[in-house]
């Protein structure tokens, strides 16, 4: 009898795994590469599945990490006319997470982003290059700290399609840029904290 409740035991927990593995084939869209293969429209981010991290070096000894958890953005484009994309986005600057809670509080102080004062960095679009069937610059304007400067976004568009799990058309999207902290009046400690920061953005789009 107890062989039989393991045989049984172990057939089920089988037949379960199966069946996993079977919904995640079922719910894997349909995934096109390429601009020209993107459904046209409106999009705005998938708040869940959207991370902003930055990156600025160490006292020369390593590459210290951080992100902002709340960020909002919108796109809008057509794949015949990207010249014509407009991308908009907003950081929360309170949302600042470096898993150190006393750190967050004097990053958010007046001698670095001064959150109280400047709450938000903002990001629109000037300027859309098309440098392959997946890959675009966009150049624009942002806001942080106060001051607006051009910067660049190198973007990548990991493709599209039908998201079952949500019942929504969504695009994936990821985007690079560097820019020097101090053209934005954040030049406290520098040069022991890095000047030049990179900021990488990994993110999906849902069509509204």
């Amino acid at each position: 009898m107890q062989a039989y409740y393991n045989f049984f035991k172990k057939l089920t927990l089988a037949t379960a795994i199966m069946s996993l593995s079977a919904c995640g084939y079922l719910i894997q869209p349909k995934v096109k590469a390429g601009v020209v293969n993107l459904a046209p429209g409106s999009y705005q981010i998938d708040k869940q599945h959207a991370t902003v991290i930055f990156k600025i070096n160490h006292m020369g000894m390593s590459t210290f990490v951080g992100r902002f958890n709340s960020v909002d953005a919108s796109l809008e484009f057509n794949p015949e006319h990207m010249e014509n994309a407009i991308l908009s986005a907003v950081i929360n600057i309170e949302s600042v997470d470096v898993n150190n809670r006393d750190l967050e509080e004097t990053l958010r102080g007046s001698s670095w982003f001064d959150a109280v004062t400047w709450p938000q960095a903002q990001f629109t679009t000037r300027k859309v290059e098309m440098i392959s069937d997946t890959q675009a610059k966009f150049s624009g304007d942002m806001t942080l700290h106060g001051v607006t400067a051009p910067i660049v976004l190198d973007v990548v568009f990991n493709g599209g399609g039908n998201n079952m799990l949500t019942g929504r058309y969504t695009l994936g999207f990821t985007a690079i840029t560097q820019f020097k902290r101090s053209q934005f009046g954040m030049d406290y400690l520098v040069p022991a904290i890095g000047d030049d920061v990179s900021v990488e953005v990994f993110a999906e789009f849902q069509k509204r």
